[in-house]
């Protein structure tokens, strides 16, 4: 099981430590819902060094980006960043990732813990190119800190003005008194903040000044369980459970990261998915019964026929409603339809509600 760099203060903080795709991570350390409200509502810090990190750069880095992603990398400037996917050849998906355009020819990806190998093999085997790839995952670092006071804790710390990093771009500069250090407006959590990326070797002390620096908003450590809820209450596919090899982006929503003004792996087997229209579609509901939705639970329709199943679910915190996700047949993904929960051999109700869960007046 590896560590993180970061792993014995967590030890140390008395969090609650589980295996997460190969490496030992903190789930939880005052309490789920303390933690989620900590990061709605003030501001909260993850340890997410586990994501794995690829340099890929030369020449043609943008020729085996556009072929491999299924978004068009030739839109990205530098300092911007750019959701997308890596299709497989049956129009699924290998993983979601973030795609950082370093400079002109160098590129950063990040993509899940659990895939990093199998992304890796994946990207270099349809690497004909001849673009150097750097797989710097061990060696790097990474820190979500999310909340509406995360902009006030960093900014602290940098002489970069982080009023001048727009979502979804970033910009390298000093931070704690280490340069190059990557400074990425973006999150998994819908509360707003900044993503942090550097060498293993600054872990502790950059750990150590950004507890320092929001003592006074009452900072917490967050564990990954928080990270779920928060990110389900904003609609945000978690791969593995809500999209996987099986689950194509045009079914999963993610049509607007679906460019096909390129070529690129099962482009055409996707555009005629999309003319053809998907027999599947990934959905979000709330409970009108008393229940809690979880993963793999059957979704039935109000005459006993199973019309899909249960991909993400939890108990909103912020909500106080039970909500979830899932793939169901499209002709019961309209919002406002009713659909039937299986959770304890009861068919409890539900309805189709549009994502995300959580308004901007909530």
């Amino acid at each position: 099981m590896k560590e993180t760099a970061l792993s014995k203060i967590h030890g140390s903080l008395g969090a609650k430590m589980v295996p997460f795709a190969g490496y030992l991570m903190p789930v939880q350390y005052a309490g789920v819902n303390e933690e989620h409200f900590s990061v709605r509502t003030s501001v909260g810090v993850f340890d997410v060094s586990h994501m794995g990190e690829f340099i890929i750069s030369g020449e043609k880095a943008l020729e085996l980006l556009q072929l491999v992603t299924s978004n068009d990398v030739s839109k990205l400037e530098d300092g911007k960043i750019q959701y997308s996917c890596l299709p497989n050849e049956a129009g699924g998906i290998v993983d979601d990732l973030l795609v950082y355009r370093i400079s002109g020819n160098e590129f950063m990806l990040v993509v899940n813990a659990s895939n990093i190998e199998k992304d890796w093999d994946w990207i270099s085997k349809h690497n004909s190119f001849g673009v150097q790839m750097e797989n710097i995952s061990d060696q790097t670092s990474l820190l979500a800190v999310q909340g509406p006071k995360a902009l006030q804790v960093l900014q602290k710390l940098t002489e970069v003005n982080l009023n001048e990093i727009p979502y979804y771009t970033f910009k390298k500069g000093s931070f704690c008194g280490f340069e190059n250090i990557i400074l990425s407006n973006t999150g998994y959590t819908g509360a707003g903040g900044f993503e942090i990326y550097f060498k293993n070797q600054f872990a502790e002390k950059i750990w150590e000044a950004i507890f320092n620096s929001g003592k006074e908003f009452g900072i917490k450590p967050i564990g990954l369980a928080a990270r779920d809820t928060l990110r389900l209450e904003m609609g945000f596919c978690l791969y593995g459970n809500d999209i996987d090899d099986h689950t194509s982006p045009l079914e999963a929503g993610l049509g607007w990261i679906t460019k096909f003004s390129k070529k690129f792996i099962s482009s055409d087997f996707l555009l005629k998915q999309k003319d053809a229209g998907v027999e599947k579609k990934l959905i979000g509901f709330e409970m009108i019964d008393k229940g809690i939705p979880r993963h793999d639970y059957e979704i039935w329709d109000g005459e006993n026929n199973i019309i899909g199943k249960v991909t993400s679910g939890t108990m909103s915190p912020t909500l106080k409603l039970p909500i979830g996700m899932g793939y169901v047949k499209t002709r019961f993904s309209k919002e406002g339809t009713e659909i039937f929960i299986k959770i304890r051999e009861k068919n409890l109700k539900a309805k189709v509600v549009k994502l995300p869960f959580l308004k901007k007046n909530n």
